[in-house]
């Protein structure tokens, strides 16, 4: 068999797991480990503060797809009996490709995709979107409607410092992340 290349299967949104899995069960229970390798969905861990409670959180980095690693056929198609295994998978659409078959991913996507699926899962990231001199508008809070400039981040518990103007002065706060808006 050839070696595997990395092909890019669409599927239902928010069924990437479940395809998966089933997915795995299937290549096993018909021994089609020669054919199909690894079945991934990259995904990262974002930490959500609000209102002073931290959550975490899944996050799927390409949603309505799945990557799967599989030997092809020399003329470039899936070989048959993993081909029905895969269609005939709930939520399962087809492969990106073109004339019927599927375009294996250039070794630089492979690259970033498989660092970003196998990266180490320590700490979450927090996700704040906002950069020193950003112009915002406060959307929640005492001093909701008032427009002020990112002054300092501080991703470690999930503040924004900015500045406003409150009678005719410059007046730091400190705010949650999710109280603000760009302009």
């Amino acid at each position: 068999m050839a070696e595997k290349s990395w092909l890019v299967l669409r599927v239902a949104s928010n069924k990437e797991d479940s395809v998966r899995e089933t997915l795995e069960k299937k290549i096993k229970i018909e021994g089609l480990e020669g054919f199909v390798g690894r079945i991934l969905v990259p995904s990262e861990r974002i930490k959500r503060i609000k209102a002073g409670h931290q959550r975490i959180q899944q996050r799927k980095l390409y949603p309505g797809y799945v990557f799967v690693e599989m030997a092809l056929e020399e003329d470039g198609s899936i070989p048959e009996k993993p081909w029905f295994a895969i269609k005939e998978t709930v939520g399962v659409g087809d492969f990106i490709g073109a004339l019927g078959k599927p375009t294996p991913m250039r070794d630089g996507d492979v690259d970033k995709m498989l660092a970003q699926a196998e990266k180490p899962e320590d700490l979450p990231s927090l996700n704040i979107d906002f950069k020193k001199g950003n112009q915002i508008k406060i959307r929640e809070g005492p001093f909701e409607n008032f427009e002020g400039t990112v002054d300092d981040i501080l991703p470690d518990k999930g503040l924004v410092r900015v500045i406003v103007t409150i009678f005719g002065r410059a007046t730091p706060l400190e705010l949650e992340y999710w109280q603000l808006e760009p302009i």
